[in-house]
């Protein structure tokens, strides 16, 4: 199964969220689980922001090798279930052929009991984006329970 994650510049949020899952998956030995991660108004190749890479590495992920890629219909086509950070991320995937296949973090996670945005970390303080890590880790958490109960 293929799990893309969407933000705005996949520089932050979606890295993170595809990092958190491999390394998750790893751990429950899932090896039929991929994962990658797009933004809606990415600039292609950019790397993770700097206090993406920092988080992660206090978590023991590295993001060094991250490149953002922009959202396109092939990623949408290709992917099984897309993760998308907000509504209006939602809104461009189905736009690019997602409906069906595509929900919020939260709303997949919590079985629609829940739609919030996850908080974006851009130009913000260290303290900001460990926040941000720290709520993306709890719902991708549910997302790997919810993914393994319904195989």
């Amino acid at each position: 199964m293929k799990l893309l994650f969407v933000c705005t510049g996949n520089t932050c949020r979606s890295p993170l969220a595809e990092a958190i899952a491999r390394k998750m998956s790893i751990e429950r030995g899932l090896t039929d689980l991929e994962f990658a991660s797009a933004g809606t108004s990415a600039w292609e190749n950019a790397p993770a922001s700097d206090g993406a890479l920092l988080v992660g590495m206090e978590h023991g992920l590295d993001l060094s090798q991250h490149r953002a890629q922009l959202l396109s219909r092939e990623l949408v086509a290709e992917n099984d279930v897309i993760l998308a950070m907000g509504p209006h991320h939602l809104e461009r995937v189905e736009a690019l052929g997602g409906t069906g296949k595509a929900f919020t973090l939260t709303g997949f996670a919590s079985h629609g009991k829940s739609d919030r945005a996850i908080s974006d970390p851009v130009g913000a303080e260290l303290s900001v984006y460990r926040t941000t890590f720290n709520e993306l880790e709890r719902e991708i958490r549910r997302v790997v329970e919810r993914v393994t109960a319904d195989r």
